[in-house]
Protein backbone atom coordinates (compact mmCIF):
# COMPACT_ATOMS: atom_id res chain seq x y z
CA UNK A 1 0.00 0.00 0.00
CA UNK A 2 1.22 3.50 -0.78
CA UNK A 3 -0.10 6.95 -0.12
CA UNK A 4 2.82 8.82 -1.69
CA UNK A 5 0.53 9.91 -4.52
CA UNK A 6 -1.73 11.61 -1.95
CA UNK A 7 1.01 13.48 -0.11
CA UNK A 8 1.26 16.53 -2.43
CA UNK A 9 -2.51 17.04 -2.22
CA UNK A 10 -2.48 16.70 1.56
CA UNK A 11 0.48 19.08 1.84
CA UNK A 12 -1.52 21.70 -0.05
CA UNK A 13 -4.50 21.16 2.24
CA UNK A 14 -2.44 21.49 5.42
CA UNK A 15 -1.37 24.92 4.27
CA UNK A 16 -5.02 26.01 4.37
CA UNK A 17 -6.50 24.60 7.61
CA UNK A 18 -9.39 27.04 7.50
CA UNK A 19 -10.98 24.82 4.85
CA UNK A 20 -11.71 22.02 7.33
CA UNK A 21 -15.35 23.11 7.58
CA UNK A 22 -15.71 22.96 3.79
CA UNK A 23 -14.31 19.43 3.64
CA UNK A 24 -16.81 18.40 6.32
CA UNK A 25 -19.63 19.61 4.07
CA UNK A 26 -18.07 17.70 1.17
CA UNK A 27 -17.83 14.39 3.04
CA UNK A 28 -21.43 14.71 4.15
CA UNK A 29 -22.74 15.56 0.70
CA UNK A 30 -20.62 13.00 -1.15
CA UNK A 31 -20.56 10.05 1.26
CA UNK A 32 -22.82 10.41 4.31
CA UNK A 33 -26.10 11.85 3.02
CA UNK A 34 -26.56 9.04 0.44
CA UNK A 35 -26.25 6.57 3.36
CA UNK A 36 -28.91 8.22 5.49
CA UNK A 37 -27.25 11.42 6.59
CA UNK A 38 -26.29 10.87 10.24
CA UNK A 39 -22.88 9.60 11.39
CA UNK A 40 -20.92 9.16 14.61
CA UNK A 41 -18.38 11.88 15.33
CA UNK A 42 -15.73 9.20 15.90
CA UNK A 43 -16.04 8.12 12.26
CA UNK A 44 -15.29 11.65 11.11
CA UNK A 45 -12.38 12.02 13.52
CA UNK A 46 -10.80 8.82 12.16
CA UNK A 47 -11.19 10.12 8.62
CA UNK A 48 -9.61 13.48 9.39
CA UNK A 49 -6.73 11.88 11.32
CA UNK A 50 -5.83 10.13 8.07
CA UNK A 51 -5.58 13.59 6.54
CA UNK A 52 -3.28 14.75 9.33
CA UNK A 53 -5.86 17.05 10.95
CA UNK A 54 -6.23 17.07 14.72
CA UNK A 55 -9.33 16.05 16.63
CA UNK A 56 -9.47 19.49 18.22
CA UNK A 57 -9.51 21.26 14.87
CA UNK A 58 -12.28 19.00 13.60
CA UNK A 59 -14.38 19.31 16.77
CA UNK A 60 -14.11 23.10 16.58
CA UNK A 61 -15.19 23.09 12.92
CA UNK A 62 -18.12 20.76 13.68
CA UNK A 63 -19.30 22.99 16.53
CA UNK A 64 -19.06 26.06 14.34
CA UNK A 65 -21.05 24.40 11.56
CA UNK A 66 -23.72 23.37 14.06
CA UNK A 67 -23.88 26.91 15.47
CA UNK A 68 -24.23 28.33 11.96
CA UNK A 69 -27.11 25.99 11.10
CA UNK A 70 -25.27 23.68 8.70
CA UNK A 71 -25.21 20.62 10.98
CA UNK A 72 -27.52 19.17 13.63
CA UNK A 73 -26.06 17.42 16.67
CA UNK A 74 -27.64 14.36 18.28
CA UNK A 75 -26.39 13.07 21.65
CA UNK A 76 -26.75 9.38 22.52
CA UNK A 77 -25.18 8.76 25.89
CA UNK A 78 -21.63 10.05 25.68
CA UNK A 79 -21.52 9.80 21.89
CA UNK A 80 -22.24 12.62 19.45
CA UNK A 81 -23.75 12.14 16.02
CA UNK A 82 -24.15 14.81 13.37
CA UNK A 83 -26.33 15.18 10.31
CA UNK A 84 -26.59 17.88 7.67
CA UNK A 85 -29.31 20.38 8.48
CA UNK A 86 -31.78 21.36 5.77
CA UNK A 87 -29.56 24.28 4.72
CA UNK A 88 -26.62 21.98 4.09
CA UNK A 89 -28.73 19.34 2.34
CA UNK A 90 -30.29 21.89 0.01
CA UNK A 91 -26.91 23.39 -0.83
CA UNK A 92 -25.34 20.06 -1.79
CA UNK A 93 -28.48 18.78 -3.53
CA UNK A 94 -28.46 21.76 -5.86
CA UNK A 95 -24.76 21.25 -6.53
CA UNK A 96 -24.91 17.49 -7.08
CA UNK A 97 -26.14 17.54 -10.67
CA UNK A 98 -23.40 19.89 -11.76
CA UNK A 99 -20.74 17.87 -9.92
CA UNK A 100 -21.73 14.33 -10.89
CA UNK A 101 -23.78 14.58 -14.10
CA UNK A 102 -22.53 17.76 -15.72
CA UNK A 103 -23.23 18.15 -19.41
CA UNK A 104 -23.60 21.23 -21.55
CA UNK A 105 -26.59 21.85 -23.79
CA UNK A 106 -26.28 22.27 -27.57
CA UNK A 107 -25.66 25.81 -28.75
CA UNK A 108 -29.05 27.28 -29.80
CA UNK A 109 -27.32 29.71 -32.15
CA UNK A 110 -28.15 32.90 -30.29
CA UNK A 111 -27.99 34.63 -26.93
CA UNK A 112 -30.84 35.86 -24.78
CA UNK A 113 -29.93 39.36 -23.63
CA UNK A 114 -31.53 41.01 -20.62
CA UNK A 115 -31.28 44.69 -19.74
CA UNK A 116 -31.62 45.41 -16.01
CA UNK A 117 -31.20 48.53 -13.93
CA UNK A 118 -30.36 46.45 -10.84
CA UNK A 119 -33.16 47.88 -8.73
CA UNK A 120 -32.85 48.46 -5.02
CA UNK A 121 -31.02 45.23 -4.26
CA UNK A 122 -28.27 44.97 -6.84
CA UNK A 123 -26.36 42.25 -4.99
CA UNK A 124 -29.40 39.97 -4.75
CA UNK A 125 -30.16 40.53 -8.44
CA UNK A 126 -26.56 39.80 -9.40
CA UNK A 127 -26.50 36.58 -7.36
CA UNK A 128 -29.82 35.43 -8.81
CA UNK A 129 -28.79 36.12 -12.41
CA UNK A 130 -25.46 34.34 -11.99
CA UNK A 131 -27.18 31.37 -10.35
CA UNK A 132 -29.57 31.20 -13.33
CA UNK A 133 -26.60 30.94 -15.71
CA UNK A 134 -26.38 34.53 -16.95
CA UNK A 135 -23.14 36.40 -17.48
CA UNK A 136 -22.72 40.13 -17.69
CA UNK A 137 -21.31 41.71 -20.83
CA UNK A 138 -21.44 45.25 -19.45
CA UNK A 139 -23.12 46.96 -16.48
CA UNK A 140 -26.82 46.15 -16.59
CA UNK A 141 -26.57 43.88 -19.66
CA UNK A 142 -26.85 40.15 -18.96
CA UNK A 143 -26.82 37.30 -21.42
CA UNK A 144 -27.10 33.52 -21.62
CA UNK A 145 -27.60 30.95 -24.37
CA UNK A 146 -31.19 31.32 -25.60
CA UNK A 147 -33.79 29.57 -23.47
CA UNK A 148 -32.40 30.36 -20.02
CA UNK A 149 -35.10 31.07 -17.44
CA UNK A 150 -35.06 34.40 -15.64
CA UNK A 151 -35.01 34.33 -11.82
CA UNK A 152 -38.35 35.03 -10.15
CA UNK A 153 -37.15 38.22 -8.48
CA UNK A 154 -36.30 39.82 -11.85
CA UNK A 155 -39.34 41.80 -12.97
CA UNK A 156 -39.85 44.28 -15.78
CA UNK A 157 -36.66 43.37 -17.62
CA UNK A 158 -36.17 44.17 -21.29
CA UNK A 159 -35.30 40.90 -23.05
CA UNK A 160 -34.10 40.45 -26.62
CA UNK A 161 -32.00 38.07 -28.73
CA UNK A 162 -28.71 38.50 -30.51
CA UNK A 163 -25.92 36.55 -32.16
CA UNK A 164 -22.95 36.84 -34.46
CA UNK A 165 -20.40 34.67 -36.19
CA UNK A 166 -18.35 32.08 -34.29
CA UNK A 167 -15.52 34.40 -33.31
CA UNK A 168 -17.94 37.12 -32.18
CA UNK A 169 -19.95 34.68 -30.07
CA UNK A 170 -16.81 33.34 -28.42
CA UNK A 171 -15.52 36.83 -27.75
CA UNK A 172 -18.85 37.81 -26.19
CA UNK A 173 -18.81 34.71 -23.97
CA UNK A 174 -15.24 35.43 -22.87
CA UNK A 175 -16.26 38.99 -22.01
CA UNK A 176 -19.35 37.94 -20.07
CA UNK A 177 -17.97 35.08 -17.95
CA UNK A 178 -14.54 34.74 -16.24
CA UNK A 179 -13.58 31.87 -18.55
CA UNK A 180 -9.82 32.46 -18.30
CA UNK A 181 -9.96 32.26 -14.51
CA UNK A 182 -12.11 29.13 -14.57
CA UNK A 183 -9.90 27.47 -17.19
CA UNK A 184 -6.82 28.13 -15.06
CA UNK A 185 -8.58 26.61 -12.04
CA UNK A 186 -9.39 23.49 -14.07
CA UNK A 187 -5.75 23.21 -15.12
CA UNK A 188 -4.58 23.52 -11.51
CA UNK A 189 -7.01 20.76 -10.58
CA UNK A 190 -5.62 18.55 -13.33
CA UNK A 191 -2.02 19.24 -12.34
CA UNK A 192 -2.82 18.34 -8.72
CA UNK A 193 -4.62 15.07 -9.47
CA UNK A 194 -2.95 13.70 -12.60
CA UNK A 195 -0.13 12.11 -10.53
CA UNK A 196 -2.75 10.29 -8.44
CA UNK A 197 -4.52 9.07 -11.57
CA UNK A 198 -1.24 7.86 -13.06
CA UNK A 199 -0.34 6.07 -9.84
CA UNK A 200 -3.68 4.29 -9.64
CA UNK A 201 -3.50 3.30 -13.31
CA UNK A 202 0.03 2.03 -12.68
CA UNK A 203 -1.09 -0.30 -9.91
CA UNK A 204 -0.66 1.80 -6.76
CA UNK A 205 -2.88 0.34 -4.05
CA UNK A 206 -4.43 2.62 -1.46
CA UNK A 207 -5.80 1.42 1.85
CA UNK A 208 -9.57 1.69 2.11
CA UNK A 209 -9.24 4.73 4.39
CA UNK A 210 -6.81 6.43 2.01
CA UNK A 211 -9.22 5.65 -0.84
CA UNK A 212 -11.88 7.62 1.04
CA UNK A 213 -9.42 10.46 1.67
CA UNK A 214 -8.60 10.56 -2.05
CA UNK A 215 -12.28 10.49 -2.98
CA UNK A 216 -13.28 13.35 -0.68
CA UNK A 217 -10.30 15.53 -1.60
CA UNK A 218 -11.04 14.89 -5.28
CA UNK A 219 -14.67 15.99 -5.00
CA UNK A 220 -13.78 18.86 -2.68
CA UNK A 221 -11.33 20.35 -5.16
CA UNK A 222 -13.41 19.56 -8.26
CA UNK A 223 -16.52 21.08 -6.66
CA UNK A 224 -14.68 24.34 -6.04
CA UNK A 225 -14.07 24.69 -9.78
CA UNK A 226 -17.10 23.15 -11.42
CA UNK A 227 -19.61 25.19 -9.44
CA UNK A 228 -18.06 28.33 -10.91
CA UNK A 229 -18.38 26.94 -14.45
CA UNK A 230 -21.34 28.41 -16.38
CA UNK A 231 -21.45 25.18 -18.44
CA UNK A 232 -21.70 26.93 -21.77
CA UNK A 233 -22.16 25.09 -25.06
CA UNK A 234 -18.87 23.93 -26.54
CA UNK A 235 -19.43 26.06 -29.65
CA UNK A 236 -18.86 29.31 -27.73
CA UNK A 237 -16.05 28.11 -25.46
CA UNK A 238 -12.35 28.56 -26.24
CA UNK A 239 -10.97 25.76 -28.39
CA UNK A 240 -8.61 24.64 -25.62
CA UNK A 241 -11.27 24.64 -22.89
CA UNK A 242 -10.15 22.13 -20.20
CA UNK A 243 -13.53 21.46 -18.58
CA UNK A 244 -14.23 18.15 -20.34
CA UNK A 245 -10.77 16.71 -19.71
CA UNK A 246 -10.92 17.77 -16.04
CA UNK A 247 -14.28 16.02 -15.68
CA UNK A 248 -12.89 12.87 -17.33
CA UNK A 249 -9.95 12.90 -14.92
CA UNK A 250 -12.25 13.34 -11.93
CA UNK A 251 -14.55 10.54 -13.10
CA UNK A 252 -11.65 8.13 -13.70
CA UNK A 253 -10.17 8.66 -10.23
CA UNK A 254 -13.59 8.50 -8.57
CA UNK A 255 -14.30 5.11 -10.13
CA UNK A 256 -10.89 3.83 -9.02
CA UNK A 257 -11.23 4.83 -5.37
CA UNK A 258 -14.97 4.23 -4.93
CA UNK A 259 -14.85 0.50 -4.02
CA UNK A 260 -12.25 0.89 -1.27
CA UNK A 261 -13.82 4.03 0.13
CA UNK A 262 -17.23 2.35 0.33
CA UNK A 263 -15.71 -0.65 2.11
CA UNK A 264 -14.23 1.64 4.77
CA UNK A 265 -17.60 3.30 5.31
CA UNK A 266 -19.30 -0.12 5.51
CA UNK A 267 -16.96 -1.12 8.32
CA UNK A 268 -16.56 2.15 10.22
CA UNK A 269 -19.55 4.44 9.74
CA UNK A 270 -22.50 4.03 12.11
CA UNK A 271 -25.60 6.02 12.99
CA UNK A 272 -27.15 6.86 16.35
CA UNK A 273 -28.83 3.43 16.48
CA UNK A 274 -25.41 1.80 16.34
CA UNK A 275 -26.12 0.34 12.91
CA UNK A 276 -23.76 0.55 9.91
CA UNK A 277 -24.76 3.19 7.39
CA UNK A 278 -26.43 1.37 4.48
CA UNK A 279 -25.06 1.73 0.97
CA UNK A 280 -26.98 3.68 -1.65
CA UNK A 281 -27.32 2.76 -5.33
CA UNK A 282 -27.12 6.49 -6.09
CA UNK A 283 -23.35 6.36 -5.61
CA UNK A 284 -22.87 3.88 -8.46
CA UNK A 285 -24.63 6.14 -10.96
CA UNK A 286 -22.29 9.10 -10.46
CA UNK A 287 -20.18 10.19 -13.43
CA UNK A 288 -21.96 7.70 -15.70
CA UNK A 289 -23.77 10.30 -17.83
Amino acid sequence: MSRATLDPILDHLRGEPSRTWSIIITIYGDAIVPRGGSVWLGTLLAFFRAMGLSDGLVRTAMSRLASDGWLERIKVGRNSFYRLADKGRDTFRLASEQIYTLHSLPWPGRFDMVLLDGGADREATKAAMESAGFGTASPGLWLAPAGAALPELVNGALRFEGSGDLSTNRALAARSWPLDTIAEAYRRFQAAFEPLAAGLEGGVRLSDLDALVARILLIHEYRRVVLRDPVLPADILPEDWPGASARSLCAAIYRQVLPGSERWLDQNASNESGEPLPRSSEIESRFTT
